[in-house]
């Protein structure tokens, strides 16, 4: 009984100490800290009486920049827009007067190409009277790959870039004597030989200075003294001193609106004719006008000894 009883006391006790050490720790843990206080106090709201206004006016002022920032932007975009608009009428107006002219200029080539198409109908049918437009003319000849002869140059030329340019020497060359051969005069002949057909070639005169060019018989003249003239069976023109003849009996001068560079010789063969063109402004120059060949004709050629640079002829076309 005695032991039971120290225990039950024992027992009692023990819980009697826990009793009184829970409500110990509760206080301490429910007493205030003075550093708690302290830490509630600076981070209260409450604890400072101006936060608030001060927080409301900057809302305020957030707000009216945002406002006044976007109302900026807003008439920054409507004035980009009136002017894009206005530049979009701006363009629209080009548009349409640019479709307005390239109406017009359709309109206006049409009836240039008509005109064209007309002239060039009748250019066909009546070629050999007209004198114009010696580009269409080519289309009724051929053209031929002029090579000159040397066998016939004078001792004073000398020929070069594949016997197409003639150029005056410095001296006269020692050349064999050869009865093809022009001696008086210094003048070649090319190796082509026509007897029929339409034929045409062109000649660089740029860097000539004077010169004769023209046409003449195989069998004409080429020892002693030579007149060129279509009596003896020359057919020529000449440049002399920035002058123009046609050599003829007696020779006439001729007036050209413009210095020739390129001068285009067109032979007839059956036709009876040799035209010369001005390739620079293509213009006719002079047309010699005999009835039907009846002997072989060969390219003629001469410079002035004194007075000529060179001659060159044009390559042939696509060839």
């Amino acid at each position: 009984m005695v032991t039971q009883q120290t225990g039950l006391d024992t027992n009692s006790l023990m819980n009697n100490e826990t009793h009184k050490k829970q409500p110990q720790c509760l206080q301490g843990l429910l007493e205030p800290s003075p550093l708690m206080t302290i830490k509630v106090q600076e981070f209260h709201p409450e604890a400072d009486v101006n936060t608030y206004p001060l927080l409301r006016l900057g809302i305020i002022i957030f707000i009216i920049f945002l406002c006044k920032n976007e109302y900026g932007n807003s008439g920054e975009l409507r004035k980009e827009n009136g002017d894009l608009r206005k530049e979009n009428g701006d363009l629209r107006k080009e548009n349409g007067d640019l479709r307005k002219e390239n109406g017009e200029l359709r309109k206006e080539n049409e009836k240039f190409q008509m005109e064209i198409d007309q002239r060039r109908t009748q250019f066909r049918n009546g070629w050999q009277k007209a004198s114009l437009y010696p580009d269409w003319r080519k289309e009724f000849f051929q053209a031929v790959n002029v090579i000159l002869d040397p066998a016939t140059a004078h001792a004073a030329l000398v020929l070069s870039e594949g016997n197409k340019c003639v150029t005056c020497g410095e001296e006269s060359q020692d050349l064999p004597k050869d009865p093809q051969r022009l001696n008086s005069l210094p003048c070649v002949l090319g190796h082509s030989v026509f007897t029929s057909g339409r034929w045409y070639w062109e000649v660089d005169v740029r860097d000539s200075g004077a010169w004769d060019l023209g046409i003449c018989r195989s069998n004409a003249m080429r020892q002693g003294k030579i007149c060129v003239k279509p009596e003896n069976g020359f057919w020529a023109i000449r440049s002399y001193k920035d002058e123009y003849w046609v050599l003829t009996s007696p020779e006439m001068q001729l007036t050209l609106k413009e210095h020739p560079t390129r001068v285009c010789i067109f032979l007839d063969y059956e036709g009876g004719c040799i035209s010369f063109y001005n390739m620079t402004d293509k213009s006719h120059i002079y047309t010699f006008s005999q009835g039907p060949f009846n002997v072989s004709l060969r390219p003629f050629f001469r410079l002035w000894l004194g007075y000529s640079k060179s001659l060159t002829i044009c390559p042939v076309p696509d060839a």
